[in-house]
């Protein structure tokens, strides 16, 4: 059923198909980039993509999976709504994994699937598969249209829907009937859907009762995730830290919202996050969560997570609040407006006694852990080597894109970003291949920007026919591949779980730069540490898409962390031995 809408009203109408109408609906909204992959399905609509080529920039990517990864990326470096098309049944069951990925992390996006004839819908057709019932649950909304007169407003209302609130992703399934059939077009833009309400009004009680606690508190700690990146408040978010001086730890959605070098930034939270704010966290007086959602990488055993501390959560969706964590006073709204208020009410102080505590815990980990991986001694490459000179040739202004494993905690922990918006990676589902298509994506929206993908073997080889899309486009990504012959996260719990029993992780690789060389992109592989500084400025310097490979030793694991299970308090340094 069709939720009531308010609109705003425009008089024009002509009369134009339904496949005519989702483009023209698509310009309405702004769109210039649309990611997909046609098929019969959907075939009317890719043929009314060609009257509008000159103002909707189609990527033809070469799976559907590739398509939703790419618009995540572009969506997550542009703050738009990414679009998909693909056909139906496997064109749209392909989208399916990128959508609960793009649900999870509040990606908007846009995905618009066609659909067998309304008059075969139930018939097990050639190609049909409900896939509403199967998105329904990785979705915000979703919607069959039957007849094309639906279209103009269903589209208006999954815009509004996808970027308001909390955003994340919507799916239109447009029946190939309603595609050709023809309806008098008329766009309103969607301001209003009843009964949904995407931001919760401000109560300057709960925001006074939240001011009180952080001007009475003597070692509070602030926890800041990608709320506040969605709400477009890092200008807010800072006012906010520096004037109350408390230290403040992100989680990996969230690393871009603080300047990585800002004085009271002390790390990264969670499983593999920093030593400080891992034990810290049980240690202070006061949790404030901004924009965050307690998930279980961040907290360890709830059972043993802050218990000594009030707590205070400011955020947008009231569902997230007490979910996993009981809170003392929940501030709810958008953070762009509730921060500036709860800034106004506290005191502006320092906390330096409490900040050296973070900085003393950080010596013993620069000893066990970071110095090690950033500066080896021993002859194997690492990962962190490979980030650190990252750093140092780009000086933390890139665009960086990872896929999922090892070398995502490394980049998380070590790179040095320095700009908003300027890290893209999977968070809550952890979904392999997103990475290459995903940097894709990025470069795409922001071409003038330097966008580089670390992304490791596993990987890689879940979506690596994406470089023929990267070919064909010639984005130019900056690829670096760290690639250790296992499926390296997995190798590491093996090997500090399970008695080194490596069941099923060592992957007998093809030559990844002839494969990218076979996709028309220029490569080279870095086997020695004597040449690794030179490649990678060599990669930089490339006008065109560029493959790295880096040969890491096989046992390089990330430290410190926490076991699934464990406290916080209960990080571990180093492996035993």
């Amino acid at each position: 059923m069709k939720k009531q809408i308010s609109i705003k009203k425009n008089k024009k109408k002509i009369r134009i198909t339904g496949a005519d109408a989702v483009m023209r609906s698509l310009a309405r909204e702004g769109v210039d980039t649309i990611f997909g992959y046609p098929g019969g399905a959907i075939m009317p609509i890719y043929d009314a993509l060609m009257d509008h080529s000159d103002k909707t920039k189609h990527i033809l990517t070469r799976h559907e999976q590739g398509a939703i990864h790419a618009a995540q990326g572009y969506a997550r470096v542009s703050g738009k709504v990414g679009v998909v098309l693909a056909t139906s049944g496997p064109g749209a069951t392909n989208l399916i994994t990128g959508i609960a990925d793009a649900m999870i992390d509040s990606t908007p996006l846009v995905c618009i699937t066609g659909q067998v004839t309304a008059s075969l819908l139930g018939s097990d057709a050639f190609q049909e598969t409900d896939v509403i019932g199967i998105s329904m649950p990785v979705t915000k909304w979703n919607y069959q249209i039957t007849k094309s007169e639906e279209i103009p407003e269903i589209i208006a209302q999954a815009f509004y829907i996808a970027r308001s609130g909390r955003p994340g992703p919507v799916l239109i399934d447009i029946a190939k009937n309603a595609q050709f059939g023809e309806l008098d077009f008329e766009y309103n833009k969607c301001i209003k859907v009843r009964s949904y309400v995407p931001v919760p009004k401000p109560d300057p009680e709960t925001i006074k009762e939240a001011a009180d606690l952080i001007n009475q508190a003597k070692k509070p700690f602030i926890l800041f995730g990608q709320g506040v990146i969605l709400g477009e408040a890092e200008d807010e978010f800072r006012a906010f830290v520096e004037k109350s001086g408390i230290p403040a730890a992100w989680t990996i959605l969230g690393a871009c919202a603080l300047p990585r070098k800002h004085p009271l930034n002390v790390g990264m939270l969670g499983m593999h996050g920093n030593y400080s704010t891992n034990i810290k966290t049980n240690e202070c007086d006061l949790l404030i969560a901004v924009g965050m959602r307690f998930d279980d990488r961040v907290t360890g055993d709830l059972k043993r997570y802050a218990k000594q501390a009030r707590i205070i959560h400011l955020e947008i969706d009231r569902s997230e609040v007490n979910k996993n964590v009981r809170v003392e006073v929940a501030v709810l709204g958008d953070v762009k407006v509730t921060l500036p208020a709860l800034t106004a009410r506290i005191k502006k102080r320092s906390h330096d006694s409490w900040l050296r505590e973070f900085r003393d815990a950080d010596k013993i980990e620069i000893k066990k852990v970071i110095t090690k991986d950033l500066f080896p001694t021993k002859e194997g490459l690492t990962m962190g080597e490979v980030i650190q000179i990252l750093n140092e040739k780009t000086g933390g202004n890139a665009i960086v894109v990872t896929d999922v494993g090892q070398h995502q905690m490394v980049t998380s922990r070590y790179f040095n970003f320095a700009n908003k918006r300027s890290y893209v990676t999977s968070g809550g589902l952890g979904t392999m291949g997103f990475g290459l298509p995903a940097a894709h994506g990025a470069k795409i929206a922001a071409p003038e920007e330097e966008v580089i993908l670390i992304v490791g073997d596993g990987g890689l080889q879940m979506t690596i026919q994406e470089l023929g899309t990267i070919n064909q486009t010639q984005a130019a990504v900056k690829i670096v591949l760290m690639n250790n012959k296992y499926l390296g996260m997995v190798r590491q719990w093996q090997e500090m779980f399970f008695e080194k029993r490596y069941s099923e992780t060592y992957l007998l690789n093809p030559d990844f730069v002839k494969v990218a060389e076979g996709f028309g992109i220029k490569g080279r592989k870095v086997l020695h540490r004597p040449e690794l500084a030179a490649a990678i400025q060599e990669m930089l310097d490339y006008k065109g898409p560029y493959f790295l490979e880096v040969s890491i030793e096989k046992e390089d694991n990330v430290f410190p962390m926490v076991p699934t299970g464990a406290s916080v308090s209960e990080v571990i340094l180093e492996p035993k031995k």
